[in-house]
């Protein structure tokens, strides 16, 4: 086994110190992985504000923070007798080499798409020998689920199953949306989950045909809205007033006037 960096070494130690049995923390040595996998999660979305932000010094500290998920969940395994640290570098070290055999290998040059195109071709291959033979397994499904619609979709999409252009996605979204209309007449909340889902997964399909993140364009939409509302919120408080001491015609001219401006 190769000599850890120092920084690394440091980092298994004191996650070590943290599970020690006799001397370590007590909230982490009860934690096992069902426990810690929402902080993982949750880190990797940080990980992500932090990129938006533009913040190296905030990156740096998000990242910190989601390796140290990866080193508490090495941990843990390695308490099992699984797996430890050094390991997953050394299993994802050699993925990294097998799918690039144009880098460490004599596959030859390859540009951005016929590389995307022996990934995935390679990604094939590891799940066949996983025995996962369905073209959607392997998709986690603990991914959230707009981004799991869409892998799914992208997925179907490889072997044909796809529409053949954006209009014709329209054109499905538009049939959906007629059809959750007609379930509001019954106001059956099982119905309603089910056609609201449909459109769910459809606008996931126009995001992939579009190149297009859903995540990422919803987000978008969420950062829009809480501008736009803050706006409404400084300008309410400018007359002496609050959003749930006005109304909404006066609110959404407050929200076309921060739409004007650009927010």
């Amino acid at each position: 086994m190769t000599e850890k960096p120092k920084s690394i070494a440091s980092l298994i130690t004191v996650m070590a110190a943290l599970r020690h049995p006799e001397t370590g923390c007590p909230w982490d040595r009860e934690q096992d992985f069902a426990t810690i996998a929402p902080y993982t999660i949750e880190e990797a979305y940080e990980v992500q504000a932090a990129i938006a932000g533009g913040n190296p010094a905030e990156l740096k500290d998000e990242l910190g923070d989601l390796l140290f998920q990866v080193v508490y969940h090495a941990r843990m395994a390695e308490e099992r007798g699984w797996f430890d640290f050094e390991d997953v570098a050394a299993a994802i070290a050699d993925k990294m080499i097998r799918r690039h055999p144009h880098v460490f290998g004599d596959a030859g040059t390859r540009d951005s798409a016929a590389q995307t195109s022996a990934w995935e071709a390679q990604k094939a291959a590891e799940r066949a020998a996983r025995a996962e033979a369905g073209v959607l397994d392997g998709v986690a499904v603990s991914l959230p689920a707009l981004l799991r619609a869409q892998k799914l979709t992208a997925r179907a999409a490889r072997v044909g199953f796809d529409w053949p252009d954006t209009e014709a996605v329209l054109d499905k979204l538009a049939e959906e949306t007629a059809e959750l209309r007609a379930e509001l007449k019954q106001a059956d909340a099982t119905r309603l989950q089910d056609e609201l889902g449909d459109m769910l997964f459809v606008l996931a399909n126009l995001a992939r045909k579009l190149g297009l993140s859903g995540e990422a364009c919803l987000a978008a939409a969420n950062d829009k809205f809480i501008r736009r509302f803050k706006a409404i919120e400084t300008a309410l408080a400018a007359r002496g007033s609050a959003p749930a001491a006005s109304n909404l015609a006066e609110m959404e001219d407050l929200w076309a006037d921060a739409k004007r401006a650009g927010l």
